[in-house]
């Protein structure tokens, strides 16, 4: 027993090395099975955001908190996956899920550094931490991290944790996963990265802020550079490659705290998202929901830039109001600060923000917005010219230091310009179903996010005209019937007002005319006396036919110019009427929704104009109408137009009281639009503006692209309708100089034929008034 008594001594002093171990074993046993269970993994459902998309596909919008965008490992090209191997975890494929070697390497390297510059986290390792834990440094972590590496490895496959790493992993400007990062940082998708970008992202979970390409170029290069040479030191690609790639210059997308996309679509994003915020709430953010849209990229990209080019020439049209602030350029002032300073001024696409840094006799030199100084002179200071003097206030002055806007033209030189303080809207659809193929709401949705196209009720002036002469025809007025376009004074005593003596736009008069003329020049006075003749109650209860709210058309006299209230909207849905041979159409622009796994969960049904659709007028009525506003065009207040060398073009253009706004509303058989221009606090473009000045231009940029390989179309005349020979009277007569259209029960007299003048259909005369 005594011979023993060393046994005990022996024994703990042997035990005593190995209870860190056995404490470690028995805290694993205790610890494993309150571990979170692995159906995040699994099952992986990250926070999606609301995507929108053209009818293409193409992405036009994304909100949510965090930018998403799953690829499946199999679609991640290989160089991909090897830069994120070099920067993060070259033995991924080789440890079972914490790397020992990679532990005694970080080891040594700090303890030779004097301290921590390496880390020893696998993939899989951050894997746990991103889903499960917590990024506080403490001993309990790590331990919990290390188990968790241990179980992922249990039930995941190597390419299906790195498939949830590259997805997941978080790399600034809101960006998780490699995918999304491509897109923020460089707008293409992972397969089409250079190798050069790809290590730089591959670069970025390490410190997403730091790294940074945007926002840190210096210290992302340096990032960059070491992970191509890890690449090259572990065979990953040749000497070429790595030579290739060093030398690439870097192009990452200046940041202007938007997302950019492939086509301006911002209101009808912004449309979207509150129609799927009203459907889902907050859910619609999270979930992964995809909204597919009538709108079409070519459509949108042409409505967009002649919008904006619309906008701009009428501005220059009237004249340059100065500079929009001033930077003092202090002595020694940097790039980096003048940069800083410019940082905070709103974009507007191709007008940038730039500050003078110097004027000499030739020309100005300015530092634009992201860092290019560029050269402005001759023609690219005539808008601004008799501000570069010493004659004007300094507030109105273009001096060292004032903050200018400056774009690039078509010739390719620079020039200043300004923002405009006018507004604009237009819209265009498929005349038949209603589909929705561009929208622009407004001139620029970041610096006023006002829908002008659903939200603004303005009057329309002229462009509402057609609706009252459908309207009279339906009275038994024919294309033919003769209005007096004379002076007319109304008592307006019952209502509290005064005499009212309406004029013409032209501030002339005509005398009597054919009620075709009369639309083709927009003539008032004739409107007015149309009106009169067929009331002003069954004209309100008429127009409401084509979509208008009655509440704002007012049963006035003024109706007949347009004094009641309309939206773009409405009005494009109202000339689709006439467009597709009088059906009406209601206007989307949703075609379909999904939700995060692909599944349909809502589909348009639109109704279709002969399908379902209801038939709101004679298809006669829409045939003559169509007729007279292709008349509008060819010859009257659109004939700009003709420009565009087509003959299957039909419209109206609108201007109201003192040129408050400016319309024009016009259609091909297939393709109907509408533009406004005017201020949003209402004020008069100019004596000199009108519908055919500052908004058909607008139209005509849009209908050029878009029927650019279109043919020709003729309109069918339909049956009950008989064409005739009409002289300057509006009488039927064999040697007349014009063919007109009419209904069968409303043909006119013939001339020399002797007809009461009570029972000649549609003809007016001025005793009535």
């Amino acid at each position: 027993m005594t011979s023993r008594w060393w046994f005990y001594p022996a024994l703990v002093v042997i035990a005593l090395p190995l209870l860190p171990i056995l404490l470690l074993v028995f805290a694993a046993i205790l610890t494993y099975p309150t571990l979170p269970t692995l159906e995040t993994l699994t099952d992986y459902r990250p926070k999606m955001p609301l995507r929108v998309f053209s009818a293409e596909g193409t992405l036009i919008g994304e909100f949510g908190e965090e930018r998403r965008e799953l690829v499946k490992i199999e679609e991640v090209p290989e160089l991909m996956k090897k830069a994120i191997l070099a920067a993060e975890d070259d033995r991924f494929y080789e440890h079972g899920g914490v790397d020992y070697i990679g532990v005694l390497r970080a080891a040594y390297s700090n303890f030779t550094s004097g301290g921590v510059r390496q880390g020893a986290s696998t993939i899989t390792m951050q894997v746990a931490r991103n889903f499960f834990l917590s990024k506080e440094k403490t001993l309990s972590r790590k331990f919990n991290e290390m188990l968790l590496s241990f179980k992922i490895e249990h039930n995941l496959t190597k390419d299906e944790i790195l498939q949830l790493y590259i997805n997941h992993i978080y790399l600034g400007q809101r960006s998780y996963g490699f995918a999304s990062a491509a897109q923020v940082y460089y707008s293409k998708t992972l397969n089409q990265v250079t190798l050069a970008e790809m290590a730089m992202l591959a670069g970025l979970p390490k410190a997403p802020a730091a790294f940074n390409p945007v926002v840190n170029p210096e210290r992302a290069k340096v990032r960059q550079m070491y992970i191509l040479r890890r690449m090259h030191d572990l065979g990953y690609i040749t000497t070429e490659q790595f030579d290739q790639a060093q030398s690439e210059p870097m192009a990452t997308k200046q940041s202007n705290h938007r997302q950019e996309f492939a086509v301006n679509a911002s209101y009808v994003a912004e449309m979207a998202r509150q129609e799927m915020y009203d459907r889902y709430q907050e859910d619609a953010y999270t979930q992964g929901f995809s909204v597919y849209t009538t709108i079409r990229v070519q459509d949108q990209a042409a409505a967009y830039a002649a919008m904006r080019k619309g906008v701009i020439e009428y501005d220059h049209r009237h004249g340059y109001r100065g500079p929009e602030g001033f930077l003092d350029l202090k002595k020694n002032i940097t790039d980096e600060q003048i940069d800083d300073a410019l940082e905070d001024v709103q974009d507007s696409d191709n007008l940038i923000p730039a500050v003078v840094q110097s004027i000499n006799p030739k020309g100005i030199s300015v530092h634009c917005k992201g860092g290019q100084v560029v050269e402005i002179r001759g023609e690219g200071l005539k808008f601004a010219q008799q501000t570069l003097g010493n004659k004007l206030a300094l507030n109105h002055r273009i001096r060292i230091g004032s903050l200018l806007r400056v774009f690039k033209n078509e010739k390719d030189f620079w020039e200043i310009t300004q923002l405009p303080q006018i507004e604009s809207a237009f819209v265009s659809a498929n005349p038949r179903n209603g589909a929705i193929y561009a929208l622009v709401g407004g001139f620029d949705f970041y610096n006023n996010q006002f829908n002008h196209v659903t939200q603004a009720w303005r009057q329309p002036g002229s462009s509402f005209k057609p609706f009252i002469y459908s309207a009279a025809l339906e009275k038994g007025f024919t294309p033919a019937s003769v209005i007096n376009d004379a002076p007319l004074v109304i008592d307006l005593s019952q209502t509290g007002e005064e005499l009212w003596q309406p004029k013409n736009f032209d501030g002339e008069f005509a005398g009597p005319m054919r009620l075709r003329q009369g639309l083709t020049r927009s003539k008032n006075l004739v409107s007015i006396r149309i009106l009169q003749a067929i009331g002003l109650p069954y004209a309100q209860d008429y127009v409401t036919k084509f979509g208008f709210d009655k509440t704002r058309i007012k049963p006035f006299l003024t109706m007949a110019l347009g004094a009641g209230e309309v939206t773009p909207m409405q009005l494009m849905a109202g000339y689709s009427v006439f467009a597709n041979g009088g059906y009406r159409i209601m206007p989307y622009f949703i075609q379909r929704i999904e939700d995060g796994q692909g599944k349909l969960i809502a589909q348009a049904a639109a109704v279709v104009a002969g399908e379902g659709a209801e038939q709101v007028i004679d298809v006669r009525n829409a045939f003559t109408m169509v007729n007279m506003m292709q008349d509008v065009v060819k010859h009257g207040t659109a004939m700009k137009a003709m420009e565009l060398g087509r003959q299957d073009l039909a419209g109206k253009t609108g201007t109201t009281s003192d040129s408050m706004d400016a319309w024009f509303a016009g259609f091909h058989p297939t393709l109907v639009a509408v533009t406004w221009i005017g201020y949003d606090n209402p004020q008069s473009l100019g004596e000199k503006e009108t519908g055919g000045g500052a908004a058909l231009p607008i139209w005509m940029g849009y209908m050029e692209t878009m029927l650019k390989d279109v043919p020709q179309v003729e309109y069918s005349m339909p049956e009950h309708v008989v064409a005739a020979r009409i002289n300057e009277n509006g009488l039927r007569d064999p040697n007349g100089t014009r063919i007109d259209y009419f209904y069968e029960e409303y043909i006119p007299p013939e001339q020399g034929e002797i007809i009461p003048e009570e029972n000649k259909p549609g003809t007016l005369n001025d005793q009535l008034f």
